[in-house]
């Protein structure tokens, strides 16, 4: 039986400022390079160690990452609530774990004045920043089936890998990635950091190359071009493959009328009905799941009053909970007209600043020091997304990206074309040593008007 691919592309952060090197404590020569097809290395990845993931233990709550996991499904809500206000009536897919992982991550290099606001902005309020990475830690080692693969390991067995989940940050070489976000990126997020240079096409071709490795090449083009001042990116990939645990027979999909808010059109609705099939219902929704071969589902969640959109800004994580938690195993059909939706790239940072992301503040450039060495200004620019997903009989198959770039202050040297200085005129000098207290201290200066 065919297998069917969903795919959720997450995040390109795209970093504007500073000047690039290689990873602190690490030197070109520790790291693997890629050709760029002229023999000189487009990409160096840097060798860091790694920890294991955190591994959940059963019958140990860890309240902290249950708050953190509750409040990313909050800020999932949040931020579609808000995408949904924006479509005017149109379709609308997003992908919001592909914009909280990131965030999240970036957490590590936010300044004090703005953590709490950014904890606050993904669900995490009131929590210590090394909990939400123990918490994204816990996440990725059950979203991807640690548990089963080392169960299926043992067994001398292998089995489907239905979700992959990859993070780097790609890094110029003109700047100095800061050693501990590095490390703790890898630790909790399995994040990559690898060199490229930004004042090349390389950097380009790097992040498009792995965005399309890391989603069988659904997603081949995210990055047209960096702004001249952008010295890094960090990129979110996740990527699922799975079909319905039940299919839809195809020689049931009929033609009806759909109602949207344009007027009627026509669907194929696809049906499916019998016994023992899970069901949600009270005086606002009707839900139901539609699951996976290896786990997870689709739910479908129908209102009873209002429009699609009105539901959605009312959903809660909490709300959410109990329509999983008070399902039922009931008799009755589905009708569920086959659907594909492709978004048109929607600019995130209105949105995420009015969700209390205040890492669009140039003035407080939140991502100062945080990220790379030296008191170079870091903030975010831009954020863009753009998602797609089709549902049929087999299965489910999706897609997003999101990019966000960041901007670096005065103290980012901006690539330049080669310049020539002739000193054929008068001209001044300035000789300076530099001392603890005065940086450059000024020693002599002159003109010379003739040598």
């Amino acid at each position: 039986m065919k297998r069917i691919k969903t795919v959720s592309i997450a995040i390109a952060f795209l970093l504007a400022g500073a000047s690039l090197s290689a990873l602190a404590g690490c030197s070109p020569a520790d790291t693997n390079g890629t050709s760029n097809g002229d023999g000189k290395s487009a990409v160096t990845v840097v060798p860091v160690s790694v920890a294991e993931l955190e591994e959940p233990v059963y019958g140990e709550p860890f309240p902290a990452a249950g708050a953190v996991a509750g409040g990313a499904n909050d800020f999932a809500f949040k931020l579609s609530a808000a995408l949904a206000e924006q479509s005017g009536g149109q379709n609308l897919v997003c992908s919001p774990y592909s914009v909280w992982i990131p965030l999240a991550a970036l957490l590590n290099a936010t300044d004090a004045q703005s953590k709490d606001a950014l904890l606050s902005a993904i669900g995490a309020s009131g929590i210590r920043e090394e909990d939400v990475n123990k918490a994204a830690s816990r996440m990725l080692y059950d979203l991807t089936k640690q548990r089963d693969k080392e169960f299926l390991k043992e067994q001398g067995e292998s089995g489907p890998d239905p979700l992959k989940i990859a993070n780097a940050i790609f890094v110029d070489k003109r700047v100095t990635l800061k050693k501990d976000f590095a490390q703790t990126f890898m630790d909790s997020y399995r994040g990559n950091a690898m060199n490229v240079d930004f004042a090349s096409e390389d950097a380009v071709a790097a992040v498009n190359k792995w965005a399309s490795e890391n989603t069988e090449g659904l997603i081949t083009d995210i990055v047209q071009e960096f702004d001249p001042s952008a010295v890094a990116a960090i990129a979110n990939a996740i990527y699922f493959s799975d079909r319905w645990d039940r299919e839809f027979d195809a020689d049931k999909t009929e033609e009806d009328i759909f109602y949207s808010p344009a007027g009627e059109t026509k669907a194929s609705y696809m049906l499916r009905e019998g016994d023992a099939q899970l069901y949600y219902e009270d005086d606002r929704v009707q839900a139901m799941p539609l699951q996976f071969t290896t786990g997870g589902g689709l739910y479908i969640i129908l209102p009873k009053n209002g429009g699609a959109a009105e539901l959605l800004s009312s959903m809660t994580s909490a709300y959410f909970s109990k329509i999983q938690a008070d399902q039922t195993a009931s008799t009755g059909k589905l009708l569920l007209p086959r659907f594909s939706v492709e978004s048109d790239v929607m600019e995130l940072k209105d949105t995420l600043t009015a969700l209390g992301v205040l890492l669009f503040d140039e003035a407080a450039a939140p991502l100062t020091g945080g990220l790379i060495e030296g008191n170079i200004p870091v903030w975010l620019s831009s954020a863009v997304h753009k998602a797609v997903v089709k549902v049929d009989e087999k299965g489910t198959t999706a897609a997003a990206v999101t990019v966000m770039s960041l901007n670096a202050g005065s103290a980012m040297p901006q690539p330049t074309e080669p310049f020539e200085m002739t000193c054929n005129k008068p001209f001044v000098f300035v000789l300076y040593d530099r001392t603890y207290d005065g940086g450059s201290q000024i020693l002599f200066t002159g003109i010379v008007n003739q040598p």
